[in-house]
């Protein structure tokens, strides 16, 4: 092993295995160099050091990210690859031209306390950091700086339910302006379909069948989200009034997107507007999103905050306190996480519980006065907990009923 110094900082030169490995130390301590450079050798003897991730390490943050989008563009979704690149935006504008090898445990620190000054919430953050690592992981440098960078605790929320009033009321307001009538359809259809913003998007005239009264997604976040929806009438009056929508531009056809790229374009008079015609209408692609007009019409609704994705916690939420089992809520809404449906049980249970509730104080029943019998002795509550709950602690399952 050599040392020598290249414009006042240290490099190194070994052999491993027949293999040459000529690397900066980036340090101009010369006290510091041996140190760092035994482990450059311990990282090579261990596979951790290769010629490939010698140049990617030495190129500038906004080249290596290139190269990094590049190389996933065989392995990601369209969109799961559109949402890597909007995760380096912000990278991007922070380390600029610094190369790889030189991004330091310090400097992601200082780059999430730089994101958190801008209201940016722990979610995202642990998201951009994740596409740090992964670039960083590349370039085999990622584990020298692991141990310095945790996660951040992100909220634990699953969701928000509305009340009867809070819903009536979102999908009144929605309903007002034209220029809201894509975020109307859309939330209607959420509401009673369980189905994501993503499924939304991606739904096509062929995944749908008005005769039978079904909705196919075909392609989800999980496979478990792969899955039949039987459809509500006012989800099947949506879906109507989205294809005479799309009748109004031209033929429709299966592989059209059922909420298709478009530019709506207002119609006014007398400086209101009444209506909206679309522009550059493309069937053939799906629209981007309906983010700005559903935050305005949400804020209208006196609802701020409330997400898309909420619509479809609402929907499940109703579907477990209307005593849906399990089986049918992941036949309906596919996949959800375990936390979620831990959520969901009790919302179940507690729905149960009322009911029995509403028939004890009612005090109606064979010989019975407020619920136990006349004479009688009150029942112990812990033995019949054990004899109602399973073996593993659980309730036991409601049987699905067809239809």
């Amino acid at each position: 092993m050599r040392l020598y110094k290249r414009d006042q900082i240290w490099w190194t030169d070994f052999s491993v295995n027949g293999q040459r490995f000529r690397i900066s130390l980036d340090t101009t301590d010369g006290r510091k160099a041996p140190g760092i450079a035994h482990e450059k050798v311990a990282q090579a003897q261990q596979g951790k050091l290769s010629q490939a991730s010698q140049s990617f390490a030495r190129l500038a943050f906004g080249e290596a990210a290139d190269r990094y989008i590049a190389g996933r563009g065989i392995e990601l979704a369209q969109s799961s690859l559109m949402k890597e690149k909007q995760l380096l935006v912000k990278p991007r504008e922070f380390f600029q031209a610094t190369a790889l090898s030189r991004i330091s445990a310090d400097g992601i620190l200082e780059y999430r306390e730089w994101r958190a000054a801008q209201n940016i919430g722990p979610a995202m953050l642990n998201m951009e950091v994740g596409v740090l690592r992964r670039i960083l992981k590349r370039a085999k440098l990622w584990h020298t700086i692991a141990d310095d960078i945790k996660p951040l605790k992100e909220p634990q929320t699953i969701g928000r339910a509305l009340s009867p009033d809070q819903r009536q009321k979102l999908i009144g307001t929605a309903s007002l302006k034209p220029e809201w009538e894509t975020a109307y359809l859309a939330a209607i259809l959420a509401l009673n379909t369980t189905t994501r913003g993503c499924e939304l998007r991606r739904f096509r005239w062929a995944d749908v069948d008005l005769l039978n009264g079904t909705i196919t997604i075909r392609k989800s976040k999980t496979v478990a989200g792969e899955r039949v929806i039987p459809l509500t009438k006012d989800a099947q009056d949506a879906l109507v009034r989205l294809r005479r929508r799309a009748e109004t531009v031209g033929p429709v056809e299966p592989l059209h997107f059922i909420f298709a790229s478009f530019k709506p374009v207002g119609k006014f008079e007398n400086k209101e507007m009444v209506g909206i015609y679309m522009s550059g209408f493309d069937p053939t692609h799906p629209i981007g999103s309906w983010k700005k007009a559903w935050r305005t019409l949400t804020t209208k609704a006196g609802l701020k905050g409330l997400r898309f994705h909420d619509l479809r916690h609402h929907a499940i939420t109703e579907l477990a306190e209307s005593g849906a089992s399990e089986q049918t809520i992941l036949s309906i809404a596919g996949h959800v996480s375990r936390r979620m449906q831990e959520r969901y049980s009790h919302i179940r249970m507690e729905a149960k519980r009322n009911a029995l509730e509403a028939i004890s104080q009612s005090g109606i029943g064979n010989g019975t006065v407020n619920g136990t019998k006349k004479g009688g002795e009150v029942p112990d509550v812990s033995i019949l907990g054990k004899k109602m709950v399973g073996a593993w602690g659980f309730e036991p399952q409601t049987p699905t009923v067809s239809r």
